[in-house]
């Protein structure tokens, strides 16, 4: 059987893509519709393998003069695995190539070969199918499959991010079930390549996913606000995502209510979730409050889910109680917790009901508006991931496969740095949640440093370390992760301060168990955007 993994996208072909999925959304969705209503669009994969189908119906002889006009994009994307192995077509596509081009005997051994022979016949199924009606004949046939186990097995994301020496693909298996988590933490300067790095890797985990009845949906806080950008727009469609999953808070609330609700739930339930909530409105503003302010906010939040018998509460009800708590002489002047309130009730952040699902969807929140060490900005992440917290609670345990788990969810943290230097207790208790609910959380910052502090150790729970190049080289950082020192420690800081854009080093586990060879691999990204 013909190989079909690791082929190499040819330049053009996305473009002709684009306009197939064009003419086929023109089809697929009314011209009126509600804004309830989300339109239909094809994903990559599913267009990529309809064309490949396509063109390997046309019986027209091939030739080598065809091959040789397609080029191949330098390190570039990939056509996902995904495309060829849905519904365990691979042995039908293998014969379908023998038989096309028997006369030619091509070396199917080679990649760059079969690369350019997939792209070929992906590009011959296009220009049939934008010709006259026969777009419309196609969709109009169905065919009725009668294995689902292909559609309903659990994904594996063995993503492939980038290239070893040798054009060697460079690969990190996120949901195995040897492996132990699957936080990923990456590090690099400004101009690095994180942008890129953190696309390529939503894009694996949207690729892969996508058509299987395991989704890998992600929500992403977009401190540049790049993703959001119109300029931008089609790089959301590598994501599998559109226009309507970006959320700006700027100038809509959030859809949901970042607040509990604690109905049917005990009164210590509250009081802890008080507790919780005072201390992270004085870690947010890092404001000067007193041990009294701080207390009478908890007895405040107490006080407000009294009111709304459990119900969720909001901004303007915590100040209310909150004020009420005060000496009455002191109610007209705004002290350090009523200024905070006051700024997140003016900035106006968040609903007072659910709207959306976080999980069962994937968002982008627009966050380039705001300060990022601001008070607002570290309330949207802090609240946000509160609530996907209280999601996660009750959602049942990840579906466990023969050779994987489910991974449901990621949550995306850039500039995540501004996150980790105070005591965040919901992002320590979703990375706690964990592996057994099918959640994962990627971060990224600048510098190695941001992920060691006296309130959490990251990098102790985190099963990929992604470093790329840095401005200052942490030795106490890198002792710890790679459990080197001397020799071996200066020969990886020479690694990090070599690195160019794009490139970066990963802990190998395998030589590091074994006590052979280098403690790291260095591999190039694989340019995306």
């Amino acid at each position: 059987m013909i190989t079909l993994f690791d082929i190499r996208q040819a330049e053009g072909v996305a473009e002709k893509l684009q306009e197939l999925r064009f003419q086929m959304e023109e089809r697929l969705n009314p011209q009126r519709y509600s804004t309830a209503q989300k339109l239909i669009s094809p994903y990559a994969n599913m267009l990529q393998r309809m064309a490949l189908m396509a063109g390997l119906a046309q019986p027209d002889e091939r030739s080598w003069a065809d091959i040789e006009q397609v080029k191949l994009v330098s390190r570039g994307d990939h056509i996902h695995d995904t495309t060829f192995t849905k519904n365990g077509l691979q042995d039908l596509y293998s014969a379908l190539l023998k038989l096309r081009y028997q006369a030619l005997k091509p070396d199917w051994s080679n990649n760059q070969m079969r690369s350019r022979i997939i792209n070929a016949e992906i590009s011959r199924g296009i220009t049939y199918l934008l010709q006259g009606d026969t777009l419309d004949q196609w969709l109009l046939h169905t065919v009725q499959l009668g294995n689902k186990q292909s559609a309903e097995a659990i994904p594996r994301l063995d993503l492939a991010i980038g290239f070893y020496e040798d054009e060697i693909p460079a690969r990190i298996d996120l949901n195995g079930k040897a492996i132990p988590n699957t936080q990923i933490l990456i590090a690099g300067t400004t101009g690095s390549g994180k942008s890129n790095l953190l696309a390529v890797l939503i894009h694996e985990i949207r690729a892969a996913s996508v058509e299987s009845a395991y989704l890998g949906n992600f929500l992403l806080f977009d401190y540049k606000g790049e993703l959001c950008d119109a300029a931008n727009r089609p790089w959301l469609q590598l994501f599998e995502v559109d226009e309507t999953a970006i959320l700006d808070p700027l100038h809509r609330p959030l859809p949901f209510s970042p607040f509990k609700s604690f109905v049917g739930r005990t009164q210590n339930e509250i009081n802890l979730y008080a507790t919780e909530l005072a201390g992270a409105l004085i870690a947010i503003d890092r404001a000067n409050i007193s041990a009294n302010m701080s207390n009478r906010m908890a007895e405040a939040v107490i006080n407000a889910y009294k009111r709304t018998n459990g119900l969720s509460v909001d901004f303007d009800l915590l100040l209310q109680e909150y004020t009420l708590l005060q000496p009455e002489n002191q109610r007209a002047k705004d002290d350090s917790v009523r200024s905070v309130l006051k700024q997140l009730i003016r900035a106006n952040l968040f609903e007072k009901q659910d709207q959306i699902d976080l999980v069962k969807e994937s968002h982008i929140i627009k966050m380039d508006g705001f300060p990022k060490d601001g008070p607002i900005a570290k309330a949207i992440v802090y609240f946000v991931i509160s609530k996907l917290n209280t999601i996660y609670e009750t959602l049942p345990k990840q579906a466990v496969g023969e050779e994987c788990v489910e991974l449901r969810h990621f949550t995306i943290i850039d500039e995540a740095h501004y996150m980790l230097d105070f005591d965040n207790r919901p992002l320590r208790e979703l990375i706690a949640v964990g592996r057994n609910k099918g959640l994962s959380i990627i971060l990224a910052t600048q510098n190695m440093d941001s992920y060691k502090s006296d309130h959490f150790d990251f990098y102790a729970n985190a099963q990929y370390p992604l470093i790329m190049k840095q401005q200052a080289i942490n030795d106490r950082v890198l002792k710890d992760l790679f459990g080197v020192s001397g020799s071996e420690l200066g020969e990886i800081k020479e690694t990090i301060a070599s690195l160019r854009k794009g490139e970066l080093i990963v802990k190998d586990s395998m030589s590091i168990s074994m006590g052979l060879g280098k403690k790291y691999k260095r591999f190039q990204v694989k340019h995306l955007i």
